[in-house]
């Protein structure tokens, strides 16, 4: 078996910075059980599959393709970064010839955007409820000790935490800030929680690069201590920091030490778009 591969940074117009992702292309079928076995080997927070719906479909010409996300653990129903990823390998690598990919996953239909600064993922937007403190106690403590903590939200959709630190701390704080995800498994195995967020208001208006909010992402639950830049983690944020600050369109970084910018705009329609650059740092052929 021979498969191209990519990897692509995404989220980042530089390479080594963002969140890389390993893209496979699918020209047949592959056995359920090889695509972890290949996201295992690649060791990265994701790995994408990218695959042809029809027989007569081609990556150059075709628009509408499958695509399955895996951590090095499991499978996963979203993930925004990979799909930026996958996006890329096929507008900039394989020369396809549309402005708009569709890409059919568990999360429904998602489409991929090229534009001259990047490309734009229209995403799904998820509400994140408020949450009762005690219920969750364990688990941020354990996440982050006595750190201030403002505001917490539920998003049954996604099963993510939000929390929302101090607005009395910075930017680096949020960066400084050691979270300890080796117990979290153990401290919350109910399956409520797969994705703990911790976000902060970002700096007021006028300020050079001023971003609108601040996070950090983390899902020991499907195997990612922490993920640098997270997509699908900006569906709920995106839906939380709109109510907070009255805005539809914002500008947001995610403080891990790749770090990674993402500019969001909620849609009329109750979705979202997130954009981001991508830089495509290795190609080959996967041989097994």
């Amino acid at each position: 078996m021979k498969l191209p591969i990519f990897i692509a940074d995404a989220f980042t117009a530089r390479a080594f910075c963002g969140n890389p992702a390993a893209v496979c292309l699918l020209e047949n079928n592959l056995d359920e059980d090889v695509h972890q076995q290949i996201a295992r080997e690649m060791n990265l927070s994701e790995t994408a599959f990218i695959r042809k719906l029809h027989p007569t479909d081609n990556f150059t010409q075709s628009s509408c393709f499958g695509l399955r996300w895996f951590t090095p653990a499991s499978e996963v129903p979203l993930c925004g970064h990979a799909t930026l990823a996958s996006a890329a390998v096929l507008f900039h690598k394989i020369k396809n010839v549309n402005s708009i990919l569709t890409f059919v996953t568990l999360s429904g239909e998602l489409k991929a955007r090229k534009e001259e600064d990047g490309i734009v993922l229209d995403l799904p937007l998820y509400p994140a409820h408020p949450q009762d403190f005690h219920e969750v106690e364990n688990l941020i403590k354990t996440a982050i000790g006595d750190t201030l903590v403002q505001d917490i939200r539920y998003s049954p959709d996604t099963r993510k935490l939000l929390v929302r630190l101090s607005d009395t701390y910075d930017r680096s704080f949020l960066e400084n800030l050691k979270v300890s995800t080796n117990n979290l498994v153990q401290v919350e195995n109910t399956g409520k929680v797969r994705g703990l967020i911790l976000t902060l208001k970002g700096e007021p208006d006028g300020q050079t690069r001023a971003f609108d909010f601040y996070s950090r992402y983390f899902a020991p639950w499907v195997g990612v201590a922490e993920d640098p830049v997270t997509g699908s983690a900006h569906t709920v944020l995106s839906s939380y920091w709109s109510q907070q600050l009255g805005k539809k369109e914002m500008h947001a970084f995610q403080c891990s030490h790749r770090g990674g910018e993402l500019k969001i705009s909620l849609r009329p329609d109750g979705r979202v778009d997130v954009s981001g650059g991508t830089a495509i740092v290795l190609e080959g052929t996967l041989t097994a």
